[in-house]
């Protein structure tokens, strides 16, 4: 994580983003979308993170959320630590994936310029968590999570894009993650 930009705030909830080393577009498959989306299930259930939005676009991660048991830094270092893991394992024995190599060729690369990593770097080590100071606020940061499709050209609606909140937001469409309500 940046040294600029810091969870001081333990009962917080914060706005992140995180992106793939070199913004690689990794998440172009289904398979990759759904490891995603069952980290963030497990965290919701069984970590204590409290999910109020998210945005997963082919090279990063926009999350609202706030950590039950007052770790966030913690909870988010673990997810991205876990997700990697298994994500360079469903890249490597994935036999549909025609870009392996060169992906865990960049995960390497990635790693031997990072002295912490032992082999493969799947996420950039910062977040830029952005603390909630308001509704007010949390409405803007929700706005921006959810138009990150559509300015990005891949839907024309919000609520299109499988891998948003934006559609727990929306009545009767199904959903890929239950969030919960911020108050």
């Amino acid at each position: 994580m940046s040294r600029k930009y810091k969870m001081n705030n333990l009962d917080g909830t914060y706005f992140v983003s995180f992106a793939t080393v070199y913004w690689i577009d990794v998440f172009v498959r289904e398979i990759y979308f759904q490891a995603i989306i069952q980290s963030l299930a497990l965290c919701r259930k069984e970590k204590g993170m409290i999910i109020y939005g998210y945005c997963i676009m082919p090279s990063h991660i926009h999350l609202l959320f706030q950590a039950k048991e007052k770790n966030p830094t913690e909870l988010l270092q673990r997810f991205k630590k876990a997700t990697a893991k298994t994500l360079l394992k469903l890249i490597a024995e994935n036999p549909q994936e025609s870009r392996r190599e060169w992906l865990l060729w960049m995960f390497e690369r990635a790693g031997k310029k990072s002295s912490n990593v032992q082999k493969y770097q799947f996420w950039q080590h910062h977040n830029q968590p952005i603390e909630i100071y308001s509704k007010k606020f949390f409405d803007e940061k929700l706005h921006y999570i959810h138009q990150n499709p559509v300015v990005s050209g891949f839907v024309c609606e919000p609520f299109e894009w499988k891998y948003s909140s934006a559609r727990n937001y929306s009545i009767g469409l199904s959903v890929a993650l239950e969030i919960d309500v911020y108050s």
